[in-house]
């Protein structure tokens, strides 16, 4: 599917879009855009986060949704993500999340220094939705944890696909992890208990030890 999409037009049109910013000297984050892929095969996908493009910052983006790699600091959605889970990490790398299943996709999967929302609409959200749908249309069970608005705009398109070819998709929205709206209505994401639903859910269809 990756490598269809990039030989695509609309692949070749974002191809020439890196292209053209990292030869003007942009700063582009991550290095590994696909490393969610790499390390979450579609077929072995058991739940899906989806975050909106990766951190802006140096040293943070790691090409997993929300994470950081070990040493770096904690981001406050990331912290507020602890907190909702009750636990005090030793890192912010997610990285084992992602070997037991869990997607960590991000709609946008490369941003410029210190520019949030730099590369949306620029192709990327044509290949990640590509990814959702596959993934809605073949993975079962499997839980969909959708955080914001942004995240919550795919409901749609996850439960149409799973609809479509019989697939067990639990799918549950609260407002982003940020400060900003963690504990704003209308579903605060601090008490909203995703991960402790979607562990129970998917636990008794046989597939425990997700998050």
């Amino acid at each position: 599917m990756v490598d269809a999409f990039f030989a695509s037009p609309a692949g070749q049109r974002l191809g020439e879009f890196m292209r053209q910013r990292l030869a003007a000297g942009a700063v582009i984050y991550p290095p590994q855009p696909l490393r969610a892929l790499e390390l979450t095969p579609l077929a072995s996908v058991r739940a899906v986060i989806l975050g909106q493009d990766p951190y802006h910052g140096p040293g943070q983006a790691e090409g997993l949704a929300f994470s950081v790699a070990p040493g770096v600091r904690l981001p406050p959605s990331l912290r507020n993500i602890f907190a909702e889970l009750g636990i005090v990490p030793p890192h912010g790398s997610l990285v084992e999340w992602a070997r037991s299943g869990v997607l960590l996709l991000n709609a946008s999967l490369t941003v410029e220094d210190g520019q949030p929302g730099s590369h949306a609409r620029k192709g990327w959200e044509l290949l990640t939705d590509a990814l959702l749908a596959r993934v809605a249309a073949t993975a079962s069970p499997c839980a969909y944890l959708l955080w914001g608005a942004h995240a919550q705009a795919k409901a749609g398109l996850i439960q149409a696909q799973a609809a479509a070819h019989g697939r067990q998709a639990l799918v549950l929205q609260a407002n982003h992890p940020s400060p900003l709206s963690a504990r704003r209505p209308p579903v605060p994401f601090l008490g909203c208990g995703h991960f402790r639903h979607a562990r129970d859910w998917l636990a008794e269809r046989g597939q425990p030890g997700v998050f």
